[in-house]
């Protein structure tokens, strides 16, 4: 009985012996360095710091992906207002310039009418108004910045001419317009309508 006992408290000495030894090396070990990527936690062991890290770096990610769409919606909605903006102009800007174009007119048509209303059975007065109203709409379209493109007896050019016939003639030099059929313009140098002419040709 008395050996039994004895070897049960020595088993028991040498355990509370170990845990001894064991505290005191936990004890004697150094702190945990910050730059280690280790800290130590209230359990006593050391917890790496890489597992915060990822999750970190995807939050800023996520805000800076966030901000970028933010952005992107507030240029997209400032470039369709402009777009909307800029559309309404040009189109309050040609309805202006209409209605200048229209406003030179109405004292040709006030002429127009003013003939009709009087006329004349003599043809030299009806030729007289007839030429009056003719002069008005020249001055008219002079003001708008629109001229009558020269041709008759010009070297034809096909970029302000159309040729509508060839003939043979020594009237006029070889491919020179012979003839005039209708008047061609053009407003600030661009063309609004080419010249429908003949053009002549050596004859043989």
């Amino acid at each position: 009985m008395s050996k039994t006992n004895g070897r049960a408290d020595g088993s028991l000495e040498e355990q509370l012996n170990e845990e001894q030894q064991k505290q005191t090396l936990e004890n004697d070990l150094p702190a945990a360095e910050p730059s280690d990527g280790f800290e130590e936690n209230s359990v006593g062991g050391p917890q790496s710091s890489v597992g915060t890290a990822p999750e970190s770096e995807l939050q800023k990610l996520r805000a800076e992906r966030d901000d970028l769409f933010d952005r992107l919606a507030r240029q997209q909605a400032e470039f369709d207002n402009y777009r909307k903006r800029a559309t309404k102009e040009n189109a309050d800007y040609r309805d202006f310039a209409v209605a200048d174009a229209a406003r030179s007119l109405l004292p040709v048509i006030d002429s127009f009418s003013l003939a009709l209303k009087n006329a004349s059975p003599r043809p030299e007065d009806l030729r007289k108004g007839v030429e009056l109203i003719y002069k008005q709409l020249q001055d008219v379209l002079q003001k708008l910045n629109v001229e009558r493109i020269p041709a008759q007896g010009e070297p034809f050019d096909p970029r302000v001419h159309e040729a509508i016939e060839m003939v043979e003639s020594d009237v006029a030099p070889d491919h020179h317009v012979l003839e005039e059929l209708q008047p061609g313009y053009r407003i600030k140098g661009r063309l609004l309508r080419p010249a429908m002419v003949k053009v002549a040709k050596k004859i043989g």
